[in-house]
């Protein structure tokens, strides 16, 4: 973290999870676009959005998948609200960062104050700067909202263990309107053979696809919290769930033998 009169959250996992010169940056990110499933013409613009987090040469094709969806709103999104889980520090509840922007090789994403004021007013949300600090799971995310929005401010947001209300209690309260998008980041299944994490991410996924947040065990993704607070409240609100592509690292960049699955999904 930077001091001064502005404080910066550091990139922690450039040149690990997606590469540190911004040249090479948008070259994974043009390939990840490239390799993506284009939206059918006239896709509506999600509310929500389920993405993965594992670097780029891994994951980056389907997280591209689901963020093509925003770019016809790119000049109207202005808040994400971003949530992922703790994979470096033990976490109850959910963490903000104090710092008012967050790093990458593209240049700084400015943290939304008013959205953490808000968050902050709710029980189980507090200022954690140790569990931001080396989480790649918000991070990783940044350079993809970068691409498709025009300079939305961001609240990254750290889900621990907590409870599926305290989750739904935080969308609630920053839900707003055509201008706020959430991005939930989780991977699905982790170090499984193939056709075992094939058979897993499948009924995983389907109770994604029902709005079933009941169906997602913490095992059967790394970000079961948020998203299963995502699920409660897309089903409280009438929404619907629409699987955009689900594949492994099998599929695209590593062995068949212990793989970490992938899906994209928009809600809306």
């Amino acid at each position: 973290m930077t001091g001064g009169a502005q404080r910066v959250r550091l990139a922690a996992v450039a040149g690990a999870f997606y590469p540190r010169s911004p040249q090479a940056l948008r070259d994974a990110l043009t390939a990840a676009f490239a390799d993506a499933k284009a939206p059918p013409p006239g896709a509506p613009v999600p509310k929500a959005l389920v993405v993965p987090h594992a670097g780029y040469v891994y994951s980056g094709a389907v997280a591209a998948t689901a963020y093509l969806r925003l770019a016809p709103a790119r000049d109207r999104i202005t808040r994400v609200v971003l949530l992922g889980p703790n994979h470096r520090v033990p976490l109850a509840g959910m963490a903000v960062s104090s710092a008012d922007a967050f790093a990458t090789p593209f240049g700084p994403v400015t943290v939304d104050d008013e959205a953490r004021r808000l968050a902050l007013a709710l029980p189980g949300v507090a200022v954690d700067d140790d569990a931001h600090a080396l989480e790649h799971s918000l991070e990783v995310q940044l350079p993809f909202l970068q691409t498709v929005l025009d300079g939305a401010a961001v609240l990254p947001v750290v889900v621990g263990q907590c409870p599926t209300a305290d989750v739904v209690a935080l969308l609630d309260a920053l839900w707003g309107g055509p201008e706020t998008v959430v991005v939930v980041s989780t991977d699905l299944s982790h170090y499984h053979r193939y056709a075992d994490a094939v058979a897993l991410d499948r009924r995983t996924v389907a109770a994604v696809a029902a709005l079933e947040p009941e169906g997602v065990g913490d095992h059967d993704a790394c970000g079961a919290y948020p998203l299963r607070g995502l699920l409660a409240t897309a089903r409280r609100r009438g929404l619907a769930a629409d699987v955009l592509d689900v594949r492994n690292s099998g599929d695209t960049a590593g062995d068949r033998e212990r793989v970490v699955g992938y899906g994209a999904v928009a809600v809306g």
